[in-house]
Order: structure tokens, then C-alpha cells, then sequence
């Protein structure tokens, strides 16, 4: 059984248990729809199928039928002759583009690079290490706050301003944003306030590297966990964890459980 058939009598076996909920008055039609995808009409459609022609009703009428879009077999063999006899070892990107540009080429770059993929003349990339992939969000709300500023001229007539913003990550709830001229010890300690005296204490903060927030002897190497700021003295004193942004504690998905209240008031 191929994926796409698998997928198919998955679909299947949903719509039936929906169904069966439908029929015992547990979900009405738009509800039914929803869980399934779809919206009520196209349900109702769907059910009248079933009860017409069984399982078969439910058959996805397009398995076993070619696309009408799909790449005729002859221009694939020709794409990939240009490869193995012109352009042996370009990247795709330049291929593409050459073909675009030389030989009025219509199908796009994706295709290609499949193509190309399958055929074995283009290695896939390497999997992207652990410090490339987006770090998960924490499980519960309260674990981690965000905080970070940007600047930018956000006031018509005036110059540039530091936007601060405080937010929770777990869901992305903003909990303070305000403007400064420039952000420092006291706009770090003045959102914090306003965030712990509304929302309680978090487990965790993540900010950049910034030098009201850590020490750097160096620039580029790392931070002195033992000369503490004020902002890290604070931190330190209410038993916030302090993360910044090449920490790997940050990059990596949170192993804790969720504990109830995630310390939170």
C-alpha cells in the first residue's frame, strides 16, 4: 500500500467515526465539518455519497487519474539530458534560471530540484544541525518571557525610538510594550515590574547579549555568568534563570514537565 492510498483510507475511517457522532446526535453538521476540514456543505455532500455508495462513495475520484498538469515524459528526459550533457555540477538554482532565461523553461524550481533529486545528479542538502532548527516553544504559559527591543522611528516627526516588549513564549502574549529613547537597565527593570506585578514570576528570560542584561569581557566570546549586571542581579535574587540568545538551553526544547503554575502567583 502506497502513502497516498494509506492517507486515503485514513480519511475514510475519520469520516466514518464522525459520522457515527453525527448520527448519535453527539456533533452537529457544521461541527463535524470542522473536525474533518471541511465545512458543513461539503459534510452533508460527503454524508449523501455514503449512504449511496458505501466506502467506494468516499473514494477520492482523482487516485489513478494523471494530473492534467503533469510534466510530459519527454520534456523531464530532455531537462535532465541538459544536465548530464551541459551543466554537470552547477547548483539548481543557476540551472533553473539558465533554462528559464535560454530555453524558455515554464516549470518552476521546485520541480526541478525533485528532478534532479531523483535522478541522482544533484546531492540534497545536508539536514540542518540542532543550532539551525526553530526551537519549540515552551509547553506552558509562564515558563519563559521574552524581551527584546527595536528600534525605529514609530512616532511621526520624531527620531528613533526603542520599542520594548516583553512576551510570554508559550503563546506569543504581548505582557508590556512601551517606547524609550534608549533601552537599558531601568526600561529592563521597569517591564519586568510591570509584567511580574500583573502576571507573577516566570521560570525563565531570554533576551540578547546586551551589556545592561550580561557582562562580556570580550566581544564575541562568552558572558561572565559571575560579574552580574543589575538586571542579573535581580534575576538571580527572585530565582529567574537568565537565557540569552546563544545559550543552548535556549535552542534546545524544553525536557521539563509542566509543573502546576509554572511559578507563577
Amino acid at each position: 500500500m502506497n502513502r497516498t492510498t494509506w492517507l486515503q483510507d485514513r480519511r475514510m475511517q475519520k469520516f466514518r467515526d464522525v459520522l457515527n457522532r453525527w448520527e448519535r446526535k453527539e456533533l452537529s453538521a457544521q461541527e463535524a465539518g470542522e473536525i474533518l476540514g471541511m465545512s458543513e456543505r461539503q459534510f452533508r455532500r460527503y454524508r449523501r455519497r455514503y449512504e449511496e455508495d458505501g466506502v467506494t462513495g468516499l473514494a477520492d475520484r482523482r487516485l489513478g487519474k494523471a494530473s492534467a498538469k503533469r510534466v510530459p515524459v519527454d520534456k523531464i528526459t530532455w531537462m535532465l539530458g541538459q544536465y548530464r550533457t551541459h551543466h554537470m555540477g552547477w547548483n539548481v538554482k543557476h540551472f533553473h534560471e539558465h533554462l528559464q532565461r535560454q530555453h524558455n523553461f515554464a516549470w518552476g524550481y521546485t520541480w526541478t530540484k525533485t528532478q534532479l533529486h531523483a535522478a541522482g545528479l544533484v546531492a540534497r542538502s545536508p539536514r540542518r544541525g540542532p543550532h539551525r532548527r526553530k526551537r519549540p516553544r515552551k509547553p506552558c504559559i509562564g515558563m519563559m518571557l521574552h524581551q527584546d527591543a527595536s528600534p525605529f522611528a514609530w512616532l511621526e516627526g520624531a527620531g528613533d525610538l526603542d520599542l520594548v516588549v516583553t512576551l510570554d513564549d508559550a503563546t506569543g502574549e504581548i505582557y508590556s510594550a512601551f517606547l524609550v529613547e534608549e533601552e537599558g537597565t531601568v526600561s529592563t527593570l521597569r517591564a519586568l515590574l510591570e509584567v511580574f506585578a500583573a502576571k507573577g514570576l516566570p521560570s525563565s528570560l531570554y533576551t540578547d547579549r546586551g551589556s545592561h542584561y550580561f557582562f562580556t569581557a570580550t566581544a564575541g566570546e562568552a558572558v561572565d555568568k559571575e560579574r552580574l549586571t543589575q538586571v542579573g542581579r535581580a534575576l538571580a535574587r527572585l530565582g529567574i534563570e537568565h537565557i540569552h540568545r546563544r545559550h543552548a538551553a535556549a535552542a534546545s526544547a524544553c525536557s521539563a514537565p509542566c509543573r502546576a503554575g509554572c511559578r507563577r502567583n
